[in-house]
């Protein structure tokens, strides 16, 4: 990967259809569509065209909510092979649902041989609190190889509408459980995906005080981001703000025009853009 002559790398992307498996449209897609008003349904290659047309690199990963919602994940094997033939452009992260318990152990030792950079979770879909021991198996292989745990935090727009929000329980993706995960687990790189409202203020003081947390902004627009959140990604946080799209759910183009104006230092924009996420993901060599 070229990251000279990258624009911006975005740290949250998602493959919504699988290119070797297509399959029906599911409940939870179509809620998803009216809240975010988008319709698109991308493979991971893709994704790895849309970017490469924006001269951008994308951090992608399916979501392993079968259990919850009965819907299939794009198979992590896909977006890795995706990004094997894309590697200009494409960094792939996995998705493991921690109650596959010593399988879904096995399942990540064999991802990460096969070269995957990190790991999503979303506790809504995945209905387990992040401090949960029953995820720790997962989290020391993480760790053990230094690679990334991604936490989906804050409401979900998955649900959102549905009867009884399609049974996607908020409690769950509070940043405060992170909070033990960043302690017992200091050698383990952390993300909170998201403004996390209506929790910005733990997901910021988190992140202020462990060195290994750090916060993407995507899923909203930055037209739209807390005060505080602003403040601080000027400020202490500077360094470690990542920018995130949530494609395509969020189109990147749109993102960045509304952060173009959302209050943001000059000097600060290029560390959001891009600088954190090549020192995060190693991508300088570091």
């Amino acid at each position: 990967m070229d990251v000279e002559k990258l624009r911006a790398i975005d740290v949250h992307t998602h493959a919504e259809s699988s290119r070797e498996e297509p399959g029906a449209k599911h409940a939870f897609a179509e809620a998803a569509e009216k809240y975010f008003g988008e319709s698109e349904h991308p493979t991971a290659w893709e994704v790895a065209e849309y970017y490469r047309n924006l001269r951008m690199a994308a951090v992608i990963f399916t979501v392993d909510m079968e259990m919850k919602t009965g819907q299939k994940r794009v198979p992590n094997e896909e977006v890795l092979e995706a990004a094997r033939e894309n590697p200009d452009v494409l960094i792939p992260f996995a998705s493991i649902h921690p109650a596959r318990g010593k399988m879904g152990v096995k399942e990540a030792e064999r991802l990460i041989e096969m070269g995957v950079r990190g790991f999503k979770f979303h506790p809504n879909l995945q209905d387990f609190y992040p401090n949960d021991r029953m995820a720790y198996p997962l989290y020391e292989v993480i760790a053990e190889a230094g690679l990334i745990a991604l936490f989906h935090t804050g409401h979900s727009g998955m649900g959102t509408g549905m009867p009884g929000g399609g049974g996607v329980r908020l409690k769950y993706s509070n940043p405060m459980y992170i909070d033990d995960v960043a302690v017992d687990f200091p050698e383990m790189k952390i993300i909170l995906a998201h403004p996390s409202f209506p929790w910005q203020d733990e997901a910021l003081s988190v992140c202020l005080h462990k060195p290994n947390v750090y916060i993407d902004l995507s899923g909203w627009s930055p037209k739209y981001f807390p005060e505080n959140l602003v403040h601080y990604a000027n400020t202490l946080l500077k360094r470690k703000m990542l920018f995130g799209s949530d494609y395509p759910a969020i189109k990147p183009e749109r993102w960045i025009e509304d952060f173009e104006h959302a209050g943001f230092r000059e000097e600060v924009k290029p560390l959001i853009l891009k600088e954190n996420a090549v020192r995060l993901l190693g991508l300088d060599g570091s």
